[in-house]
């Protein structure tokens, strides 16, 4: 394994040490990462209340149950993550269902982007150190098998394709982006990271 995933590893956190960690820096009016400002804070106060909800609401089909726990070996999905980042709102809740249906073959941790640059460094999106980034690493072997991110393909070409039109990134592309999870109910992010395992699994990775 390599060594900046392995100290990124040590440094990790569990899905609700990582909530725990977003809601005290709230209660002191911060953010996670390098950079504090208002409206850092108030994106990490809209995204609590995101991941509240769905926690309650995600729910896994009986289908990505099956192959996830269909799994030979045992896997850690590392994410690099941000108490601030929309995306990782949206897909962290998402990820920690899947984790815990699994039977025990995924293993979910969670780092944070500016306390980990090296790693960050290491999973670039087209130059970008987009969030979150889910890395795929086999217990059994130690070794990193692959990654994904920053969002589905979907929400990808969504972003994409507004910012051929527009040329940036503005409030109602981020609104738009947001109806796009909402409607989606969190299938891509489902299908798409199940269909890494069962490539891994079956040696197509």
């Amino acid at each position: 394994m390599k060594s900046t995933v392995a100290k990124a590893l040590f440094n990790s956190h569990s899905y609700a040490e990582y909530r725990k960690l977003v809601t005290d820096l709230l209660f002191e009016g911060k953010s996670t990462g390098n950079d504090q400002s208002e409206s850092l804070t108030n994106y990490s106060k809209l995204n609590e209340a995101r991941m509240n909800r769905l926690d309650k609401t995600i729910t896994v089909s009986e289908d990505v149950i099956s192959k996830l726990r269909s799994l030979e070996n045992h896997y850690i999905w590392l994410v690099i993550s941000e108490g601030w980042c929309g995306d990782a709102a949206q897909i962290l809740p998402i990820l920690n269902k899947m984790a815990l249906a699994s039977d025990k073959k995924i293993d979910l941790r969670i780092v944070l982007r500016d306390e980990n640059e090296d790693l960050m460094n290491q999973y670039l999106t087209n130059g970008g150190r987009a969030i979150p980034k889910v890395i795929v690493i086999c217990k059994e072997a130690g070794i990193v098998r692959t990654d994904w991110g920053p969002r589905p393909k979907g929400a990808a070409e969504l972003m994409a394709n507004h910012k051929r039109d527009f040329g940036a990134i503005d409030e109602k592309i981020k609104t738009d982006l947001q109806l796009w999870y909402l409607a989606d109910k969190g299938a891509s992010v489902q299908q798409e990271l199940v269909e890494i395992m069962e490539n891994i699994k079956y040696n197509r990775l």
